[in-house]
């Protein structure tokens, strides 16, 4: 058994998912994230781009309906014991496999939680889920109970944080000696992603972004490389990946002579993230991260670079995206609280001049303030 954490973890982990699914008067819950199901139980496959569910019930027993291909895996990565399958074939719905599991188990005209939002529930899916149980029982959205659990991070898990955030040094250190005229964006990307895997990493929930010239203003992964001119720009997005756990970081490296325009914006950026520092704690909202973000950004002219959020929270995540569902955006009453991974993320893209600047870190929260988890400073990097 390939299991991350000791079984006290998980039982802990059970006591507080029993005890949220007591406060929400809930019978029963049945986990469609993958995320959840790995912090609950370990399970760890990407088996869930078919239909796949944990039922939980409120006495702490779990089944997993799941198909074929994944029944070992859940066996060998999980503490999950009972373990249901529905069988590939033409027009097959499990959605009525898991209603005749839901009635063996006596949850017939119970109240139950479903994890609507999830990539782990398609659309296609989530309507066969209600046409099955919608008279068989009182489906109630929680999607966000076991997320919010998740949002603070146990000592186990900061363990992890960190090694995570040390290979994400590791993946910026591969990097800049590369960075050169002339260099091929592959070979950086290439030495990146490497740094993760030589230091025992996992792969990263979305891609690592990667983009100069006018390709540094995208914040998301594109296709196509190429390579860097005597005087450029590079956008780096990436993320140290430990058991799933995600730290990332974002720069804008500077190829040749910075312009003045990314100065100006480099100096907006530290700033902002400097403001940012001082309510990145106990005692404010993600909301608040947000307006700070908003109102120095405001202050320097730079509303209509900047973007709508500005971070959000990190953890163990699977594909299509690192980013958990708590973001800082405004009127996010989310408080913050100690021993939270954070990453805060400064974005200005001026499409006028074509001028791209990005500044961003991991933080770990504490009741005296938060903590880089990398080893770099935020001083602009030129090469």
């Amino acid at each position: 058994m390939a299991l991350q954490f000791e079984r006290e973890e998980y039982k802990w982990r059970m006591r507080r998912l029993l005890d949220a699914m007591e406060d929400n008067k809930l019978d029963a819950m049945l986990l469609f994230a993958q995320e959840s199901m790995y912090w609950l139980t370990g399970y760890d496959t990407f088996g869930f781009c078919f239909f796949q569910t944990l039922v939980v019930t409120a006495d702490g027993s779990m089944t997993l309906l799941t198909r074929s291909a994944d029944m070992r895996q859940a066996r060998h990565t999980s503490i999950i014991e009972n373990i249901s399958i529905w069988t590939d074939r033409a027009n097959a719905d499990p959605a009525v496999d898991l209603k005749n599991l839901l009635n063996d188990l006596d949850l017939l005209g119970s109240r139950i939680g479903v994890e609507y939002d999830t990539h782990g529930l398609t659309g296609g899916n989530c309507r066969k889920l209600d046409n099955q149980l919608q008279s068989f029982a009182d489906l109630s959205d929680a999607s966000h109970i076991i997320s919010r659990l998740r949002l603070t991070k146990s000592p186990a898990e900061i363990d992890y944080v960190k090694q995570a955030a040390t290979l994400a040094d590791a993946a910026l250190d591969a990097a800049l000696p590369l960075v050169a005229p002339g260099a091929d964006e592959g070979d950086i990307l290439a030495a990146m992603q490497g740094a993760v895997f030589a230091g025992g990493g996992d792969y990263p929930a979305n891609e690592f972004i990667i983009g100069s010239g006018v390709d540094a203003l995208l914040c998301r992964y594109k296709a196509g490389r190429r390579k860097l001119d005597e005087n450029d720009q590079l956008t780096l997005e990436w993320a140290g990946v430990f058991a799933h756990y995600h730290v990332a970081m974002m720069r804008t490296v500077i190829v040749g002579k910075p312009t003045e325009r990314h100065l100006e914006l480099y100096d907006v950026c530290r700033e902002t993230i400097e403001e940012i520092e001082a309510v990145l704690r106990p005692g404010h909202t993600f909301g608040d991260v947000f307006s700070t973000h908003a109102s120095t950004m405001e202050q320097r002219g730079m509303t209509r670079h900047r973007l709508n959020a500005c971070g959000y929270s990190l953890g163990a995540r699977f594909t299509p995206s690192w980013m958990e569902r708590e973001m800082f955006f405004s009127g996010n009453q989310q408080e913050i609280r100690p021993d939270m991974s954070l990453f805060v993320h400064m974005i200005i893209m001026d499409s006028e001049t074509n001028t791209a600047m990005t500044l961003g870190q991991t933080y770990l929260t504490g009741e005296e303030g938060p903590t880089p988890l990398s080893a770099h400073g935020l001083d602009l990097i030129i090469r």
